[in-house]
Parts: C-alpha cells; structure tokens; sequence
C-alpha cells in the first residue's frame, strides 16, 4: 500500500474527459518519479483502449459495463496496465516469472495481457472444474509464456500456494517472481480509475454496489473514496461466501471454506484484499462502517435476479453484477442513484441461463475459443508439487 493515499484534482471527475486522461490524473501520483509521465500516457492510452459504457438498466439503477476489453472482464483494466508495465520495470533482468490465482476472470485477462510479452513466463493456477469452460479457455488454450495449472482444491487453494511461494526461501532465490493477483499493486491500483469514470458520468448522490470475491475491486473503490470521490456510499454485493458481510456485522473477521456458486469469481473464503481494507479503517473505524455495507444472495436469489430484471427491463445480468443490483434494489434511498459494477460479460457463463429458461447469451470473443484444446497441468495444493512444476519449467 502507499504509504499516503494524494488527494485527487477536481478536473479528473470533468465529465468530457477522455478516459486515459483521467486514468492519467488519478495514476500520476502513485508512479511519479518511477515512470516519466509521457510513458505513463502511452502505457494508459494503449491499456484502456476500450469503452467502460455507464447504462441506465432503470430509473436511478446504472450499470457501468467494464468488460467491453479484450477478455470480457473487468480484469482487463489492471492486467493490460500491468502487463506495459511490468516489462518496462523489468528491464535488463532476468526472466520474471508471474504467478496468478485465478477463480475465473483474472487467469483470462492476465494471460492475455502478458502474452508473448518478452522476458515474461505467466504461470496460472485455478481449481480444476470450478471455473467456467470458457474461462478456462482463454488462459488454458494459449501455450506460448502462459501455462495453466489445474489445481485439487478451490480458490482459497490456489491463493495460498501464490502467497506461500513468496515466503518460501528456495522459491524466492531461485526465480526472479512476481504476481499477477490484487496482490501486486500494479494490477491492483488502477481499478479506482472507473469509479472516478462512473461518476464524471453520472454526477452526484451516487451509491455504488460492488460484487464483491477477493475484495480487490471493493478497495480499489474505497482507494477512490479516499482519494476524493465523492459518492455517498458503497454496498460490498457478495454471494454464498459471505466472510466480509459477517465481519461488517460482528466486528470479528472469520476465514471459511468457500462455497461453490453460479457466481464463480466471487467463490473466496478468505479474501486477501481484507488486509488493505484493515489498513483503510485504522483509527478510523466509525467513519468508516457509517459509508460501506455488506451483503449477500444464495444461488436462488441470484438467479431469481437475472430472470426478474431481464424480464422487467431486458437488461442480462451476470451472475456477479445479479449481486450488485440486487443490492441497490433492497437499499437504495429516495434521492440516490445506483450504479452497479458490471465485471464480466454474460456470454462467460452461458451454462446457467439454461437453468432459468434463458438463451444462452453468445459473444464472438468466446465462441472463437470453444474448439480450442485446454492445455493444463494438474497438480495438488501442496507447496511441494508447484515448486516441483518452477523446477521442471524453468
């Protein structure tokens, strides 16, 4: 984390600005005296070279759309600036080898971010059955510098084996090793440009809902607060594995295995990114509890979402943001406005709409995908095998 959170320009909320400029406003800071600022437009101009649309599903209920990229999710934004950036940073060392745990759309956009990126080796752990068939896809099917690991076990699993590489000695002298997960501040950080995007659009009286896994997408946001967004409050939407609603209820922050959902991204126990929002709400508690809430929908719930608002409004929901609009339907106060974090397209999950009686939505990005091979290796969740697979490898 950044030891001080700057205070943001006004001008970077001026509703006529391009997005790369405002990503430029609000990243400057951050980078300043690292990456010299006409780098920096360049690298944001090429990563973010894709619309982030903000659609009216209702009256005072938005959707920002974030996954008109090239992976379809909302993963792109921090994968494509972190994949100009690393290289940059790299230069001159050795091969650096990229470690991402992925429960569905991070693997995709991390992979085609770093592709064929040289001097990078991208390694990708996911556990095996529990993410879509086309997820899986766009970071199996590759080949190339990106090789995809099936792990026995859930996300959790695969979480800890990235965090555990880094505390082991061997690991660590061996390779020259980073990550590609919220972890790494590089993909992390540039998720609060869209919240500033959103409300240049949108204007005041603003409440945002976050589906929310990991809780990267959720801190990035409450990184923008900080900064100086002025939104009134923001709602973390999550599924089954309700870990961070509980905390927000009893003050007592308590790990579980995670459950298996329709909204497979978000199937986290123990979201790493909890630390980030400990480091946020120090000495500053009270404040803080009064501008965030937390909740969370069974399977039925969000499927009963999809149906209802698709045949109310004909907008399709994903089974993530189904989470984030279902929230600003239960809270949402006279005089707000909603907007509801879209994270990846409907098409990644066509496998449920079938379930409510629904077409199953299609994108050429992925049917191009459905005749390609999955190249994966499966290993178990123990330390042992991934240090085994780096040894093999490289």
């Amino acid at each position: 984390m950044p030891d001080t959170v700057p205070v943001i320009p006004g001008s970077v909320l001026m509703r006529d600005s391009r997005l790369a400029d405002r990503a430029f406003q609000f990243m400057q800071p951050f980078v300043d005296g690292e990456i010299a600022d006409e780098t920096l437009k360049l690298i944001l101009d090429d990563a973010l070279n894709f619309p982030i649309p903000l659609i009216e599903v209702e009256e005072n209920i938005y959707s920002l759309e974030l996954f008109h990229g090239p992976t379809l999710a909302f993963k792109d934004i921090g994968a494509r600036f972190m994949g100009r950036v690393l290289p940059l940073l790299n230069k001159g060392k050795k091969d650096l080898v990229v470690l991402v745990a992925t429960s569905g759309d991070t693997g995709g956009a991390v992979a085609n971010g770093l592709f064929n990126v040289p001097g990078v080796r991208v390694v990708v752990l996911y556990p095996e059955g529990k993410v879509s068939p086309l997820q899986e896809k766009q970071f199996a099917s590759l080949g190339g510098n990106v090789q995809a690991l099936a792990v026995d076990g859930v996300f959790d699993d695969c979480q800890r084996l990235v965090k555990s590489a880094f505390d082991d000695k061997e690991i660590m002298e061996t390779y020259h090793l980073t990550t590609a997960n919220s972890i790494n501040i590089a993909r992390w950080l540039p998720q609060a440009i869209y919240y500033f995007h959103m409300y240049a659009q949108l204007g005041e009286n603003a409440v945002v809902s976050v589906p929310s896994g990991n809780l990267g997408n959720f801190t990035a946001g409450f990184l923008a607060y900080k900064s100086g967004l002025p939104v009134r409050r923001c709602i973390s939407a999550c599924n089954a594995n309700d870990t961070f609603p509980q905390y927000l209820i009893s003050d007592n922050y308590k790990a579980k295995p995670s459950v298996e959902t329709v909204a497979n991204a978000m199937d986290v126990g123990d979201p790493s990114n909890f630390e980030r929002f400990n480091y946020f709400q120090e000495n500053n508690k009270d404040d803080i509890r009064k501008f965030i809430s937390g909740v969370s929908y069974s399977d039925k719930e969000i499927l009963e979402t999809i149906s209802d608002c698709h045949a109310r409004t004909n907008y399709l929901l994903d089974p993530h943001g189904a989470c984030g609009y279902r929230a600003l339907k239960e809270q949402l106060l006279p005089g707000e406005k909603g907007v509801f974090m879209a994270t990846a397209h409907p098409a990644k999950f066509a496998e449920i709409y079938a379930q409510i009686g629904m077409d199953r939505p299609r994108h050429e990005v992925l049917e191009a995908l459905r005749d390609k091979p999955v190249q994966s290796l499966r290993i178990s969740s123990n330390l042992r095998d991934l240090r085994s697979f780096l040894s093999e490898a490289f």
